[in-house]
């Protein structure tokens, strides 16, 4: 039995292998709209440190609150929309980040400020694993393509957040941040349409649900192999050295780069958006990859490729440092999509457990990268900071140990 064939026993409403473009475009645009709204966080920081006086570690703290909010409730939420689909969940989950949106705009303390993005956090953790769940039961045969359609959408609207700084909160200061709440009502529109197609995806499904059901609840109760919890542990120090050396290029060099290249706060905001549309790009490439030269190849790539690149750029000058930084986004980000994919693989029909575990993991170890760079600043300085985050790609080297692609085809066919 193929992996594909192993993913459709367990989630039978993915037996159709036509590809369903319209949704898979939705959904990606939809998350888009919901990481723009994320990335109004960060993209504040610069505005809040001046306005509020707020120092780099209760920026870490903000940025620590709203990743790590998401992170611990994404597999939550996947753990118990597996066994309970909630189609309706996403735009209802959006409706909590319009919320805290909209309280952003007015809050006048550190504290309303944390509140606020709690709020944004939880509506981040109820739409990743759902709409991880809705691009797979989209996809049909092509779910690495379906994946980076997804994901490039929220690496996109993570790439908006030098543009809002620059466009929208330099000029209009921490009150910019309420016509976001523009951007969440259209999103929520936009779920209550895929919610409709998603319920009655699995009406459809209910009879082919039924007759899975013995197969899925024997699978559910196989423990997982050592082999497999391995290759777990191995994914996430992996996800933790991408995302803490993507949280500290995301929330700090804008100030490395006024500081360095003494530039103002707009003007910083090129660096990090080369990064992070370079990043988006590099997701998107990155699953078509993937099914040619192999899940766990991209993923060594992705980060030992970026090795030399991460330790010129504290050392380079201004106009060699964007050049490296897009070439670090482009590569670096090139295995998200792919390690959401090989995730699945391992532990085929929790989709969204999967999809929580590496998503939700990726915001967390963003939420501790964040307070603890902030709070590393603070007491060795921006340079030493960036010049110790260089080495962090280096941990792809353990990718190596990952067990390769026909392996886990093999694995299924043991199951």
């Amino acid at each position: 039995m193929s992996t594909a064939s192993a993913h459709k026993q367990t989630v039978p409403y993915s037996k159709d292998t036509g590809t369903v473009y319209n949704i898979l475009f939705i959904i990606g645009l939809c998350h888009l709209l919901n990481d723009s709204i994320q990335s109004v966080i960060p993209a504040m920081f610069p505005i809040l440190e001046k306005s509020m006086g707020l120092t780099f570690t209760q920026l870490g703290i903000i940025g620590f609150a709203l990743n790590m909010v998401s992170s611990v409730m994404q597999p939550v939420v996947g753990i118990y929309t597996d066994k309970r689909p909630l189609p309706y969940a996403l735009p209802i989950g959006l409706t909590f980040s319009m919320f805290g949106v909209l309280g952003l705009a007015f809050a006048p303390s550190f504290l309303t400020i944390l509140i606020s993005v709690i709020f944004i956090g939880l509506g981040s953790a109820v739409f990743h694993p759902e709409g991880s769940r809705v691009a797979y039961m989209a996809a049909g045969n092509r779910r690495g393509l379906a994946q980076s359609i997804y994901q490039v959408g929220g690496n996109s609207g993570q790439a908006l957040a030098p543009l809002i700084t620059a466009l929208i909160l330099v000029p209009f200061g921490q009150f910019g941040s309420i016509y976001f709440t523009i951007v969440a009502a259209i999103a929520v529109a936009f779920l209550f349409y895929i919610a409709k197609w998603y319920s009655g995806r699995l009406q459809l499904s209910a009879s082919s649900m039924s007759k899975g059901k013995s197969v899925r609840k024997q699978q559910q109760s196989t423990t997982i192999s050592k082999a497999i919890r391995h290759a777990i542990i191995i994914i996430i120090l992996l996800i933790f050295a991408r995302s803490w050396y993507a949280s500290a290029i995301s929330n700090f060099y804008t100030f490395y780069a006024i500081d360095k290249y003494q530039l103002s706060i707009a003007q910083s905001q090129i660096y990090i958006f080369i990064f992070l549309l370079m990043g988006a790009i590099g997701t998107f490439i990155g699953g078509p990859l993937a099914d040619r030269f192999g899940k766990r190849n991209v993923i060594i790539v992705s980060l030992l490729a970026t090795v030399p690149l991460t330790l010129l750029l504290p050392f380079a000058g201004p106009t060699l440092a964007m050049i490296t930084l897009a070439f670090i986004g482009l590569i670096l980000m090139s295995s998200f999509s792919v390690t959401v994919v090989y995730a699945q693989e391992l532990v085929p029909g929790k989709i969204g457990t999967m999809s929580g575990l590496t998503v939700g993991l990726a915001f967390g170890m963003g939420a501790i990268g964040s307070i603890a760079l902030g709070a590393l600043i603070d007491n060795i300085g921006l340079t030493p900071t960036m010049v110790s985050v260089s080495f962090l790609p280096l941990i792809g080297i353990l990718a190596f140990l990952l067990p390769k692609d026909q392996t886990l085809v093999d694995w299924q066919k043991g199951n």
